[in-house]
């Protein structure tokens, strides 16, 4: 039986409506008519459009169900082809012909990305398909020349990072990121598959790793889609390129067709920011989720231009900490009047000759204080017996790097939220500090006191390198192993340190992630084993 003219009405209605955008609609709606069952999350990703819309196209068009799924009848699909008209076009996909010859390369990044750890809620983590990683990865070779070149990946969920080194193994690929899980898997993954690819410990929002900045020819970032994600995200970006006037920045950012006014937010934060737009590839980027912006997002290339260094330097540092669409440090959750840290419960027990974070000003007004970020990025100018520091909720992996960058006797940590797993940070800083948890009218205590120095052999090298977390790793161990060894040159003992620890070259202690912090003791028991041997 034909569907009454009236059925469609509806459709006919809303097509109407979306005016120019109603492409989208009629992408979804030619991918109905195919016959085919459909989930809700395949048609947004398969038509980049946003869920609302979809959801608005299948109350008028009453599909046919089976649990989650839905198609259209024939006689349905015929008369929706009358609407849909031409076969809806998409916008030219740059690299779709180089697809065809990296089949091997999509199935292993598929299977890697299924095996990645699951994204975490509270740092926007949604997962782009693995069709888009590999594009992503043509697109870098098909746009720039990669042999030699050197690619930052500021955050890297996505796994863009090792798609890169499959494809253009000649470049040499660091990441930066703040999910401990995600560094060690890509370490892991790249040792197993002899992948260049290097990963840093980073909360972009205390900045941009040492090792990380003026080093890159290209930066790829996919960040918080709000303003003050993407700004600080392409900021850091730009901190990481060598040669800013030819260096270039991709950035992913998708929007839903609906919130034009958040899109222009966030092209005015690329604005401030002095950067040419040279291309944006609509709906390059396709994700497992994020349905409120159509499962997609574009792809913009960015040239910094001579305005861009200043205005990098002026805004990196302010863009505060929240920056996120959900969690603790979502943009809509901060309030500037809810204070982020509450004030060590025994005053006279433990009188702080430091504040390090944003503390209240009433909290030891006469104390010096020192910003996060500042304690991170150099040493402090005194050598302080008490430190008090202050962790604002959705910060707390930033403790282990906040207590190594300071040899204080003992430093009490105010935190709003536990850490993740005590166990595991007790474990990670046993060498240096012994750490006791206690629970306070909001939040809660951590105190860390400080171990005497070890004796002679591995824990002695292992605390001297601990000890001494912004210098360079390679250097300090480097010396170490001369004093152990006695007759080591330089260059000899720098060789030890690369064949046990190659992940150690260049890095400072603050920003190798957990789990080289860990390999770091049974390699320098190696180093020794060296010298000895």
């Amino acid at each position: 039986m034909e569907p009454a003219r009236t059925e469609l009405e509806g459709v006919a209605r809303l097509l109407a409506e979306a005016g120019v955008d109603a492409r989208r609609l009629r992408a979804a709606l030619a991918l109905l008519c195919d016959g085919a069952w459909w989930t809700l999350a395949d048609l947004v990703r398969e038509s980049a459009t946003a869920r609302r819309g979809v959801e608005a196209l299948l109350r008028e068009v009453e599909p046919e169900r089976s649990g989650d799924r839905f198609r259209l009848s024939p006689a349905q699909a015929a008369a929706c082809r009358e609407l849909v008209g031409e076969e809806p076009g998409a916008p030219a996909d740059p690299v779709a012909h180089l697809l065809p010859r990296h089949a091997g390369v999509l199935e292993r990044m598929a299977t890697l990305i299924a095996g990645a750890p699951r994204g975490r809620y509270a740092l926007d983590h949604v997962a782009a398909t693995p069709e888009t990683v590999v594009r992503r990865a043509l697109l870098l070779g098909a746009r720039f020349w990669l042999p030699g070149a050197r690619l930052l990946c500021v955050g890297d969920h996505d796994l863009t990072s090792l798609a890169v080194a499959l494809i253009h193994p000649s470049a040499r690929v660091t990441v930066a990121d703040i999910d401990e899980r995600i560094l060690a898997y890509i370490d892991a993954q790249a040792e197993r598959l002899g992948l260049d690819v290097r990963t840093r410990w980073a909360d972009l929002r205390l900045g941009l790793p040492l090792s990380c900045r003026d080093q890159a020819d290209l930066a790829i970032t996919d960040p918080p889609y709000t303003p003050e994600g993407v700004g600080l995200f392409v900021a850091r970006a730009v901190e990481g390129l060598r040669d800013p006037e030819r260096g270039r920045v991709l950035l992913a950012y998708g929007a839903s067709e609906r919130t034009p006014m958040l899109a222009l937010k966030v092209q005015t934060s690329l604005h401030d920011l002095n950067l040419a737009y040279e291309a944006i590839y609509p709906d390059f980027n396709r994700y497992f989720g994020a349905e409120a912006i159509g499962s997609a997002a574009d792809l913009y290339i960015l040239r910094p231009t001579t305005k861009t260094g200043p205005a990098v330097t002026a805004r990196a540092d302010r863009y505060g900490t929240a920056i996120y669409t959900q969690g603790p440090q979502s943009v809509e959750s901060h309030t500037d009047s809810a204070p982020a840290v509450h004030p060590p419960e025994t005053p006279k027990e433990f009188q702080p000759e430091v504040l390090v974070g944003d503390w209240p000003k009433d909290v030891f007004p006469e104390r010096p204080r020192a910003r996060l970020s500042t304690w991170l990025a150099k040493p402090y100018a005194s050598s302080p017996e008490r430190v008090a520091c202050a962790v604002p909720a959705g910060m707390e992996a930033a403790v282990p790097r906040l207590l190594l960058a300071t040899r204080a006797q003992h430093v009490r940590v105010s935190l709003n939220e536990p850490p993740r797993d005590l166990p595991a940070l007790a474990d990670l800083l046993s060498p240096v500090y012994e750490l006791v948890q206690e629970p306070a009218a909001r939040g809660l205590i951590l105190d860390a006191v400080r171990l005497p120095p070890p004796g002679d052999g591995p824990a002695r090298l292992l605390r001297r390198i601990m000890d001494n977390a912004h210098g360079k790793v390679a250097n300090t161990w480097r010396e170490g192993l001369i004093r152990a060894g006695g007759d080591l040159t330089k260059k000899q003992a720098r060789a030890v340190v690369s064949e046990v620890a190659p992940w150690a070259d260049d890095v400072t202690l603050l920003e190798l992630p957990a789990h080289r912090l860990l390999d770091l003791r049974a390699a320098v028991t190696a180093s020794l084993l060296h010298t000895t041997g």
